[in-house]
């Protein structure tokens, strides 16, 4: 599967674009639909001479805290650890003074809500010999926490290494040896490692004017390494995005993720343009928002992002510390992909029929004098006001009917029955749904208007 000529060119131009306008040495796209790669694209120099360009590693930045996430995300839904305990129930007091970081949830670790400090005491970590784990938390003992833990968003890299060490812990072997067996093996991500191996991009550092080149270290970045220390080649990180869109039964399932995507915290200053849930941002664009997770080290910059509704993903990899924006770079390679090559709508198939526990429910209804149309969408019950607004879905679950997204979400839907069997009302939460308006003999909450 891949994209046509044209769109190819016209993805093409805009990496060109990027690479020219940012002053990249190099840079890599890929794009992904329906889980298999359908592009790939290259520009600027060659970042190693005789080697296949998608088969080069970059480091990826932070775009290591989403595999640490998932990681956190396998153990919660194995039932070794809640999202709501403190990093104390694996790692006792965490620093050796002061409160310490011991309190903060793992929920508030991975949406960057625990009022923990953004980066380490000492030297900048990113281009520093990494420290152990006792070594780290010896210096950072939570007096410098700046804000009360669920307070307010606050990126913390420093809460990713107490995430990573309390994956360690749990499983009882290294963060990587996590990584390697629970992620990458699945996913066949075999050019992923924690040093660079083989083939790999020299980091670069380009001087803001006279336009030479530094090259930046690759560094061990010790008990750091969960935030921000992964290579990987563009090939492996579309493979990622394929398994960010659709989950993997080994891995995570896509209700899982789901879960993850959703927004735990923000700042105002971003307002609903970026968002963070438990371990990914989700950015406005595409279809209505994005989920993945942008990426930086020195001489390095990534993202990788996915549009679960049009079933499309997209990476970007280049080795410059700075320059254009990697996540800006992959939304305009998905609008691009859209906008050349749309994504096909689901096709409608006839329902198999109503359930039993949704016999008669089917037709027009009426909340107080609005009317709505319950109808089957497949195996699912769909409740919808006049005018395309966002319906209320419902589905079968042992027995109970339950709400899966709009309002009504998670509640359950009550089928009132007359005597003969006859669907008497609707009841959900409080909201009484009749055939006709304000029925007189349903129990309308305040009484019949008349």
């Amino acid at each position: 599967m891949s994209v046509a000529d044209l769109t190819a060119r016209r993805l093409l131009g805009r990496l060109a674009h990027a690479q020219s306008a940012g002053r990249l040495p190099s840079v890599v796209g890929g794009l992904v639909r329906d889980g298999e790669p359908v592009w790939f694209g290259t520009y600027g120099g060659p970042a190693v001479p005789g080697h296949d360009p998608h088969d080069v590693q970059y480091r990826i930045g932070s775009i290591t805290k989403t595999m640490t996430a998932v990681l956190v995300l396998q153990l919660v839904r194995d039932g070794r650890i809640a999202l709501d305990d403190p990093a104390s129930v694996v790692l006792g007091d965490v620093g050796t003074g002061g409160i310490g970081y011991g309190d903060r949830t793992l929920r508030t670790l991975l949406a960057h809500s625990s009022g923990m400090q953004s980066e380490p005491v000492g030297s900048w970590w990113e281009r520093s010999a990494g420290l152990s784990f006792d070594e780290l938390t010896s210096l950072n003992d939570g007096t410098r926490g700046v804000f009360g833990p669920g307070e307010r968003f606050h990126y913390s890299n420093l809460g990713y290494a107490l995430l990573g060490e309390l994956v360690a812990r749990l499983l009882g072997t290294t963060w990587w040896e996590a990584v390697q067996q629970r992620i990458l093996a699945p996913l066949g991500m075999r050019r992923t490692s924690y040093l660079p191996e083989g083939a790999s991009a020299q980091g670069q550092s380009v001087h803001p004017y006279d336009g030479t080149l530094l090259a930046e270290p690759a560094t061990d970045t010790g008990a750091m390494a969960p935030a921000g220390q992964v290579w990987a080649t563009i090939q492996d990180l579309v493979t990622y995005a394929a398994f960010l869109g659709q989950g993997h039964p080994e891995v995570l399932s896509i209700a899982e993720l789901d879960r993850a995507y959703v927004p735990q915290s923000g700042s105002p200053e971003d307002g609903l343009k970026s968002v963070h849930g438990l371990g990914f941002q989700v950015f406005a664009g595409g279809s209505g928002t994005l989920a993945g997770h942008t990426g930086s080290m020195p001489g390095f910059i990534a993202t990788v992002l996915v549009d679960r509704k049009r079933r499309t993903g997209g990476a970007v990899l280049a080795n410059a510390t700075t320059g254009y924006s990697p996540a800006a770079l992959v939304m305009e390679l998905l609008d691009e992909l859209e906008s050349q090559e749309p994504t096909l709508a689901e096709p409608w198939r006839p329902s198999a029929g109503v359930p039993p526990e949704l016999a008669g429910v089917p037709g027009v209804w009426h909340w107080g004098n609005t009317p709505q149309v319950a109808e089957m969408v497949g195996d699912r019950l769909h409740i919808s006001k006049p005018g395309g607004v966002a319906p209320h879905v419902f589905e079968v679950r042992d027995g109970r009917v339950v709400g899966v997204s709009g309002y009504h979400a998670g509640e359950e839907l009550h089928v009132v029955r007359r005597a003969d069997g006859s669907v008497g009302h609707l009841e959900v939460a409080t909201f009484i749904y009749t055939r006709t308006p304000y029925d007189p003999e349903a129990p309308i909450p305040g009484g019949h208007p008349g």
